[in-house]
This record gives structure tokens, sequence and C-alpha cells, in this order.
């Protein structure tokens, strides 16, 4: 079977490799959970080849991308200093660890929070408590004698609430190495006035281009803490989550034996300077009874790799009694979750709750390597709940792992879009757009009448960005390019561009079919030869994004997704779409810069070299197409102007409802 790279000059779709026909790569199973349904066997042994093949070569990729992240945020704090940052630097002493002799996660949350808190009363200029800590992924341990630095910074403040981000590493100081531990978002608020009004926080003016990416992707960030929670209950309620097997779990442990009890008593030590129970000792707390509860499943001592997203629910106060609940919830095949319930009360008075965390632990042999788990029994009723939310968790937990924690490079293409998920791919979706038009050593290759195409070169990936000025105002450049269906008339690369389904006001699925390989004048003799006549198409998700404050630029991203509706056929070519999309920016005069922007492997260099090389000018002509149809439109209709909120003038009329509907039926009969 042969490989096809499609045209990647400005109209095409991107960083594009075309899928054997007929098949769909299936996914392993991670710890019982398929993330992808099964295909064929063929395809997924193939797939496993070329992962062992890959591995090697991506873990260095995330080494030197890492490094070159690290050089660029080194020139940044050249730059300028944000008023916001606070550091932190603690050396690891025998009294802030476990018997292992490495650093407790609880003093590591301690430090995390109080430099996170420290940060947002700098901005605020008032007291403020947190409110949420979004998951935190713990990468390393640390030992003993290194030492811990912790920045922290305000990225972006809302009406009464902030993000605050948080970056932590190690430090050796007998071999002057240094890694990261871990990072974290935290929300933080501020408390009310002496009079009982609420505190406005002023905004975030960034000052360099990486806090400008920050602070308009903590806006993305809101909004997937907004909907973490219903996306658990759609999981649950639609019954996609595969229940409990009693038959396999009736040799296994008991839940109830794993349960954990136990009552703190506040103190003036355990409080903040505010006189409320410090919110990372509540979690040290927490962490401690998790341990145990995880430590009586797999009679070994167990490592805390992650915890996920929390909200405090309310205050403590000196003299309260924390009683603090833990019990193992699920057990899979290589981690355990916990549950950890905190509430406070008074010698008189109900109990009030003041958090709930969920804690995924592993537990690693002599030789640092995963170890096989006992499963565990759930009780009757809330165990059963339990046991199948924890599922829906995991589900949620490698989405996000394979969707948005990941680098660019290793996010796999054409993730399966479903309704639980879309929030992460949209997030995906506009944030690596942005981190990409964010990047500093882009190099022009060539200009033509004030077109520039710029290229960028990042290891094994090859980015390029066509960019110009036109004279029609942002806010239309960016109603009339969000309407995907009508990029056809413009683009020669776009044949046809169809709606399958909106997902919201924001995110929308295409089907886009493009000329063939040979027909479209790339590809090489053999791949022209087996590819011709047959067309590609690509299955996209377009994400629509205004502008979140000053500076900020309206964003049109694409990536591939696959839906099991609109499988590959023998009558189409299916290429996939790594990041693109255009970037619409306001400018002086009522004009806009229009940018362009297409990242992809470096095998497509010799297709697109007479370009960069200015020896042709073909991404110039379409640029010129895209500007004259920008300015035949730029005028308004007073109709227009009611309906053009991205692509809100679409409706779901009969067709489009059914497709609506023979997509969620499609997806309901998916097994995770």
């Amino acid at each position: 079977m042969s490989m096809h790279v499609n045209n990647l000059e400005f109209g095409i779709v991107d960083r594009v490799v075309s899928r054997y026909p007929n098949t769909c790569t299936e996914i392993p199973e991670v710890d019982g959970l398929s993330l992808i349904p099964v295909a064929k066997r063929k395809c997924h042994l193939e797939a496993l080849k070329m992962s062992s093949r890959m591995s090697a070569g991506l873990e260095k990729q995330k080494r030197e991308e890492d490094e070159e992240e690290e050089e660029e945020e080194e020139e940044e704090e050249g730059e300028s200093v944000n008023p916001t940052e606070v550091k932190m630097s603690q050396i690891v002493m025998p009294c802030h660890s476990n018997h292992r002799e490495e650093l407790s996660v609880g003093q590591l949350l301690k430090w995390i929070d109080s430099t996170a808190c420290l940060s947002a009363e700098r901005h605020a200029g008032c007291p403020c408590v947190t409110a949420s800590m979004d998951d935190i992924h713990f990468e390393h341990t640390i030992s003993v004698g290194q030492v811990v630095n912790i920045r922290a910074k305000v990225n972006r403040a809302f009406n009464t609430s902030m993000e605050v981000g948080i970056q932590v590493s190690c430090e050796d100081l007998f071999s002057d190495r240094h890694w990261r531990v871990c990072h974290a978002y935290a929300t933080f608020v501020t408390q009310r006035s002496n009079t009982g009004e609420k505190v406005i926080l002023k905004a975030i003016v960034p000052q360099t281009q990486k806090e400008q990416v920050e602070y308009s992707l903590a806006a993305e960030r809101r909004r997937v803490r907004m909907l973490h929670d219903d996306i658990i209950k759609d999981l649950l309620s639609r019954g996609s989550i595969q229940q409990a097997d009693s038959s396999a779990v009736n040799d296994a442990m008991p839940a109830e034996r794993t349960r954990v009890e136990s009552v703190e008593l506040v103190l003036p030590p355990h409080t903040n300077h505010q006189v409320n129970t410090f919110g990372g000792q509540i979690m040290a707390w927490m962490v401690n009874v998790a341990i145990i509860a995880a430590s009586r499943l797999c009679q070994a001592h167990p490592t805390l790799r992650t915890i996920d997203m929390f909200t405090f629910r309310g205050p403590s106060q000196i003299g309260d009694r924390l009683l603090l609940k833990a019990i193992v919830n699920n057990a899979f095949k290589n981690s355990i979750e916990v549950g950890v319930r905190a509430e406070a009360y008074q010698e008189e008075g109900p109990n009030r709750h003041i958090n709930s965390a969920f804690m995924i632990f592993e537990v690693l042999d002599n030789h640092g390597k995963l170890c096989t788990l006992p499963r565990i029994r759930p009780e009757p009723l809330e165990g059963e709940r339990r046991f199948q939310e924890a599922i829906a968790r995991k589900k949620i937990r490698l989405d996000r792992k394979y969707i948005i924690s990941c680098k660019q490079a290793e996010v796999p293409l054409s993730v399966p879009w479903d309704p639980r998920n879309q929030v992460y791919l949209s997030y995906n979706n506009v944030s690596a757009l942005k981190m990409l038009a964010a990047r500093k050593k882009w190099r022009l290759s060539s200009e033509k009448d004030k077109v520039h195409l710029y290229t960028l070169e990042q290891k094994s990936v090859l980015s390029f960005r066509v960019e110009a000025e036109v004279d029609v105002p942002a806010h239309r450049a960016f109603c009339l390019l969000a309407e995907l269906s009508n990029r056809p008339s413009w683009d020669t690369h776009y044949q046809k561009c169809e709606l399958i389904h909106r997902v919201d006001a924001d995110d929308f699925l295409y089907r886009v079919v493009t000329p063939s390989v040979r027909h479209g004048g790339v590809g090489s003799p053999t791949s022209a030869k087996e590819g011709e006549g047959i067309l590609q198409d690509f299955i996209l998700l377009a994400s629509m994004r205004r502008p979140c404050g000053s500076g900020d630029p309206y964003v049109i991203a694409l990536r591939s997704v696959s839906l099991p509706t609109h499988p590959p056929t023998e009558e189409y070519n299916r290429g996939e779409v790594l990041c693109a999309g255009f970037t619409i920016l306001e400018t002086k005069n009522n004009m806009s810069l229009i940018s362009y922007y297409n990242q992809a492997s470096p095998e497509v260099l010799p297709y697109i070299s007479n370009d960069i090389a200015g020896l042709s000018s073909s991404f110039y002509h379409t640029f010129c197409s895209c500007s004259q149809y920008l300015t035949r439109n730029r005028l308004q209709s007073a109709s227009d102007e009611q309906t053009c909120q991205y692509q809100a003038t679409y409706t779901e009329g009969p067709m489009c409802a059914n497709e609506a509907d023979r997509l969620f039926v499609a997806l309901c009969s998916t097994q995770l």
C-alpha cells in the first residue's frame, strides 16, 4: 500500500498522511479501557510495529522540544519581569520526606498552594483563597537533599477569580541537573471587603508572547473546568461505561477493607494569614489517608502519580475538627483510584463538606516497573456507584492525557470524536494553533506583493505561515473565513466542504474533499501512479474563537478527527490534518492581518521547496484569491450582521438532525 502526501501549499489541509482505505487503526487497551473501537487485527499489529520503531525517536524529540521550550522561556525571562510572579526554593530535609527519603506529596502541595496564593494576592492586593486546582501529574519524585524550585504567576484575571499557573522543578546541587516535576493551574478568588462588597480584579496585561498565549488559553481551560462534572454525568447517564462484572471480582479484596477515617484538630499552625485552614494543609491530610487506603489494597508502598481536578467547597477555621474519609473506588491493571472526602465540624452542628479529591496511585517494583495490582470488589449501592464513576474518570483522564497534555507531535492523528471528549479536542485544536503562532524562530522564505511566506523547522516537523494585510475589518474577515462551506469558491484545493454536525456555537465537524494526489501536482511517481483519479477526503474539527482581550486574534483552528459514521472508503484516500488554521488580528485603519498556519512533517519539504525558495508563487495566487473573496464581501448587510456569529447561521433542519441522530446512535453503540 502506498502513502500519499497531499499538496501542502497555502490552501491545503496540512500535515497530510493518508490512511489505508477501509481500515482503522486499533489502539491497544490501557488498563482495560480501549480508547478507540476495535477494528482490524492486522492493522493493529502494523500500528504496534510502527509504534515500537518510533518510540525511541519520539522520546528523543520530546526531550529536544522540552529543551527548546526552556531556552525560549529563559529568553523571555530576560526580556521582562511579570509583576505577579512569585518564586520559592526549598531544600528537602528529612522532616519533609517519607520513609523512602523522598519528598512527601503533601508537603509539596503545601509549598505549591502557598506560592500560588502569594502570587494571587500580589495581583489582587487583598486576601485570596484557593477555589480549585486542575489535574496535577507528578512526573518525578524528589529526594532528600535536592532543591525544589516553584514559580507561580497569574495568567489571567476574570471578574473576582483568577488563574495562577505553577511550575515545579527540581535541582540537584551536586550534579547541577534540573528537571521538571509537575505543572498546575489553580483558581483563586478574592475575599469580600470589610463592607461585604466583592473585590473586582484589574485585568492582566501580558508582557511576552508566551504570557499572551497563556492569557488566551486560560479562557479555554476555564471552559473545560465548567464542563468537567457534566461530562462525567453524561458518560454515566448514557450507559457508555462498562458495568462491573461481579463474577470477575468475587475473589477480589472487598473495598470496605480499604476504608480509612481520621480526625484532625485545626490548630493555629495549620491556618494561613487569614485564620482559615490552609488549603495545602487540608490536601496534605487528604494525601495521608489516601496513601493508607491504597497501601491496604496493594500491601506495598504506593506512589502518588496524579490528583484529579478538585474544588474547595467551603472554609474551615481554627477549632474545627476535620474528618477525613478515604476508600479505594476502583483498581485497574496498574493503577488505583482512591476517593477522599474532607468534612469539618464543631462540637455542635452538622458536618460541612469541605473538599473531595480523587488520587491515582501506582506501585513500582525494585526495577522501577509498574506492578500488576489486585482487583477490588465494590460494596453494594454506593460502592457500585463509586466503581462506575472511577471508570468514567479514567476515560476522561485518558482523553486529557492523549489530547491535552501531550506535546503536539505525540497527539494521535484523527482522534475519535464523541460528545464526551469534544471539550478536550476543542481545547487541543485551539491551543495547538495559538502555540504554533507564538513560536519565535519563524524565518522569512519568500515575499511577493506584501504576501509573506515564513517557515519554522522544529526537529522533525516543518511548519509554514502565509501572511498578508487586507483591507477588511477583522470581525468581518473572521465571519467570512469561518464559513468553511464557502471555501471552495476561493480555494481550488477545496473541491467540496460539507457540514456534518454542528457541535455548538464554536465547534463544527466538516468533511472536506480535495483533488487527487496526481491532480494536485504533488506526490512521488509511485504514489501518483497508484493514486491516480482517487480524491482525498478529510474529517475536520473546526474550532472558532473570538478575541479574549486586547491584542488577541480571532482564531479558526482545524484538526483531523475520526467518526464512526464516516469511515474511510475505497472511493477516497483518507488524509489527516495535524494543525492548521487562520489567525486574524485587527490592525490600524480598520484593516486586518491574516495569517494561515500549516504544520507538516519534513517529508513534504520537496513538494513546497519551490515556494520556500521563491521559485514558485502558488501560495501567493491562493492568498490573492482569498483576499479578493474577502474584499468582494467586505460590506455587510444588516441581515448578515445579525446572523454573523461564526457559523451560527446554520440550523439543524431535518437532514442535519437526522445526521446528528445517526451520529449519536453510532457513538453510543461504541464500547469504551
